[in-house]
């Protein structure tokens, strides 16, 4: 049977003759100590000793590695050369190269991408070492966008993970407003959540603290923060962040539910132009998304929708990719701000997963932000899901 890890191999030998692109080398070593992002996509096992996987052009992939671990490379089925060294890595490495004699080497660093930025300071002067008079020492070029293709361009195998994910949000999700009513806390919301994710056998998308991250009314600390003492209220909005982690693959998905008082028989006024205005927001995106613009150009539509309607922009991107990483890396539906880099100009392309993710706050009401998971089409994006158009009044 096909894994991720051979489509995924296959499909950055096709990002390689795309580029043109001679040869892509991922260098690593103790990897459980901390491993270049890009490994659980083309190997999907720790290393131990120092190790090269390099991927060519011309469709030939070597996995240069201990020998303890070649059984382990050799099942993966994803490398057509595996070579097993006992005393140092030098001399097979500079043999292969010898080889192929790429004119162009490409190595994992980047500026920008942090998923794209897996090759330690002490491994690249490492390398530089042992290719020093070599001819290859000049030919080193950065791996930014291959990692960045392959990142985002996720197969029709890792798109259904990510489907079924959101799936098993959804449902945690429905289990979660039935059992939430005035007087729970946050806490003990999180800890209902956190259980359903060990019936399933789940694990959460991001730090277990906060995800979920759960917002009662308008007090709450809105952001990366775990869930607090502070207890749902009737005539408060309680807004949850949320996803899961399944076969590798993740969720994102933010949802909001307002409690009606005993003598309300709608929404207030503030609270359903606030969300009227997030969900007109996120269809203007998502109608609007199409392969080719740019992230800034995307979050420009939904920052726009905000603004007109009368809210401060929110001060963070319109949304991210999602993958095996609830922040995937690369581009960032997002505004030319410092703290972005170049991403906020990288381009929209087929098959990948963006979130999208507007918010604004409500006074004497809370936190007001939807979030869904969209696939970028040849011809547009779709949703991954029903997305909340509708309050969920409690």
């Amino acid at each position: 049977m096909t894994t991720i890890i051979q489509e995924k191999v296959r499909q950055a030998i096709d990002i390689l003759q795309e580029l043109n692109v001679d040869m892509w080398l991922t260098f690593v070593r103790e990897t459980s100590a901390g491993g270049d992002p890009v490994l659980p996509l083309i190997y999907g096992h720790d290393l131990t000793w120092q190790s090269a996987l390099l991927l060519c052009q011309s469709g030939e992939r070597y996995a240069l590695l201990g020998h303890f671990e070649a059984d382990t490379a050799q099942r993966i089925e994803a490398y057509s050369h595996v070579i097993p060294y006992h005393e140092g890595i030098s001399k097979p490495l500079i043999k292969v190269l010898e080889k192929i004699n790429p004119a162009t080497i490409a190595i994992n660093y980047s500026e920008d991408d942090v998923l794209a930025d897996g090759l330690t300071h002490g491994m690249y002067t490492l390398l530089l070492n042992y290719l020093d008079n070599t001819p290859w020492l000049d030919r080193i070029i950065s791996a930014e966008e291959i990692i960045r293709a392959l990142r985002g361009r996720k197969t029709p195998g890792e798109t259904d993970r990510i489907r079924r994910a959101i799936e098993l949000t959804d449902e945690i999700y429905n289990q979660t407003f039935e059992f939430i009513k005035p007087g729970v806390t946050e806490k003990q919301i999180s800890s209902f959540m956190h259980d359903k994710l060990k019936e399933l056998e789940l694990d959460p998308a991001w730090d277990y603290n906060h995800c979920p991250t759960v917002n009662a009314g308008p007090s709450s600390p809105i952001g990366h923060v775990a869930p607090t003492d502070i207890n749902i209220q009737r005539g408060q909005l309680v807004h949850f962040d949320f996803g899961v982690l399944n076969d590798n693959y993740c969720s994102d998905i933010q949802r909001v539910v307002y409690f009606l008082v005993s003598d309300e028989n709608a929404t207030p006024q503030p609270v359903q132009h606030g969300f009227d205005t997030i969900v007109h927001a996120i269809q203007s995106v998502v109608s609007g998304m199409k392969p080719g613009m740019t992230g800034k150009d995307v979050d420009k539509i939904a920052r726009s929708v905000i603004t007109d309607s009368g809210y401060p922009e929110y001060k963070y991107a319109t949304g991210h990719q999602l993958g095996q990483l609830a922040h995937d890396g690369a581009g960032i539906l997002g505004p030319l701000w410092e703290r972005y880099g170049d991403t906020p100009n990288f381009v929209l392309e087929p098959g990948q997963v963006y979130t999208v993710e507007p918010g604004l706050m409500v006074p004497g009401y809370g936190y007001i932000g939807l979030e869904e998971d969209v696939l970028v089409t040849e011809n547009g994006a779709e949703f991954l899901s029903a997305p909340q158009t509708e309050l969920i009044l409690l």
